[in-house]
């Protein structure tokens, strides 16, 4: 098997299970390293936070809520305290998907499970971390988030690995509902170990006139990360985006993107994505679906040349089948224009400087409707990755 393969087919059976990790008790038992790499990734503990969920390899180490009509669990603690959450587990993502859904489904290490009661709009975000600290380990989780009618959540999941591992494997199916009216805006951030492999399984569900938006950054070194979320617009006026930032750095394998699937008349759906490559490959995948009249839908895929080296692959795709839809699509890879690069030169920059200038200008999206904390988080996250490219 060539190197390119192993990073894009990684065996299971070549890690160890997370229940064999070195896992914590509690959160103090973690080093001054250990949280200044919780903060690259925004784990904060004094920020104003709604609940609060951290998990270390196979083990839950923090579990906290705050206030009233807002339900934070363990998901194994949720199982065996809900019969009815069978109504949605494996739901929207299919147990056998893949041999990394199977594997998860036989073997669960843990995963967060969120309820958001009818009516209640939370005013902080809920902040949760899944964290890789033992070298060699498979973390293999199952999320479930549900936002009733007329609620709101605003989710942060932070992901990362002890700043001493190099390799890891890390599963993690994640199930969103938005019902009637709900709105949830989910941002992941990544910042993984070099010979990390990372394969999120997501499924989303929205009903009449929800929003769930999602945004996720990864901007360091990693294995490879394939991620497609499939996510369904089932009620009239429902709305979904999805936007990345994304850079491949040398020996990096990224391949991601976004289905949506517009069910419902008068829903919209927008596919965003910004990938810069500095050696590594980076694939941006899109794909909506029209299946009922009056939908509107975009897709962007714009990516940006650092080195000779690497690769950016954009794949968007657009399937109408009624003909009074909107659906359009534009994608671009390119590079830094010579003439900007002297434009900031003759204000007194550095080449250097100039040229991570640019990048971090052309990383900064903007997802409308993002809160200001979350935008602000991301454009700390790509400041700060400016400084590595």
């Amino acid at each position: 098997m060539s190197e390119k393969d192993r990073r894009i087919r990684p065996r299971i059976e070549d890690f160890r299970p997370a229940k064999e990790g070195r896992i914590p008790r509690s959160l103090e038992e973690l080093s001054p390293e250990e949280w200044a790499r919780l903060k690259e990734v925004g784990i904060e503990p004094e920020a104003p936070r709604e609940g609060e969920f951290f998990q270390a390899d196979a083990r839950v180490v923090h579990c906290r809520t705050l206030p009233e009509g807002l339900e934070l669990l363990p998901i194994t603690e949720a199982l065996r305290k809900y019969d009815w959450i069978e109504e949605y587990w494996w739901k929207t993502v299919d147990r056998d998907k893949d041999e990394y859904t199977r594997a998860t489904d036989e073997d669960l290490d843990d995963g967060y499970f969120i309820r958001v009661l009818p009516g209640v709009r939370l005013v902080y975000p809920v902040q949760t971390c899944l964290y890789i600290r033992t070298p060699g380990v498979v973390q293999k989780v199952h999320n479930l988030i549900i936002v009733e009618e007329g609620a709101e959540l605003n989710l942060i999941t932070a992901c990362t690995t002890h700043p001493g591992v190099r390799s890891g494997f890390h599963i993690g199916v994640s199930e969103f509902y938005v019902k009637r009216k709900g709105k949830l805006t989910f941002t992941m951030i990544h910042n993984w170990a070099d010979e990390t492999y990372v394969r999120p399984r997501t499924g989303v569900r929205v009903e009449e006139e929800g929003t769930y938006i999602s945004t996720y950054v990864t901007l360091h070194p990693v294995a490879s990360v394939q991620s497609m979320p499939v996510c369904r617009l089932v009620g009239e006026g429902a709305r979904a985006v999805f936007g990345s930032v994304v850079v491949a750095p040398r020996n990096s394998y990224l391949d991601l993107g976004a289905v949506v699937s517009l069910e419902a008349p008068n829903s919209r759906a927008e596919i965003i994505s910004r990938s810069v490559s500095t050696g590594g490959e980076s694939i941006a995948r899109g794909h909506l679906i029209g299946r009922a009249p009056q939908i509107k839908a975009h897709l962007e895929c714009q990516g940006l040349m650092l080195s000779d080296e690497g690769a950016i692959k954009a794949i968007p795709q657009l399937d109408a089948y009624y003909a009074h839809v909107d659906m359009s699509h534009e994608a671009a890879v390119g590079k830094i224009a010579q003439e900007e690069i002297e434009y900031l030169m003759a204000r007194g920059l550095s080449e250097e400087e100039a040229t991570s200038l640019i990048v971090q200008g052309f990383l900064s999206v903007r997802i409308e409707g993002l809160p200001a904390e979350l935008q602000k988080r991301i454009d700390q996250a790509v400041a700060l990755a400016r400084q590595g490219l």
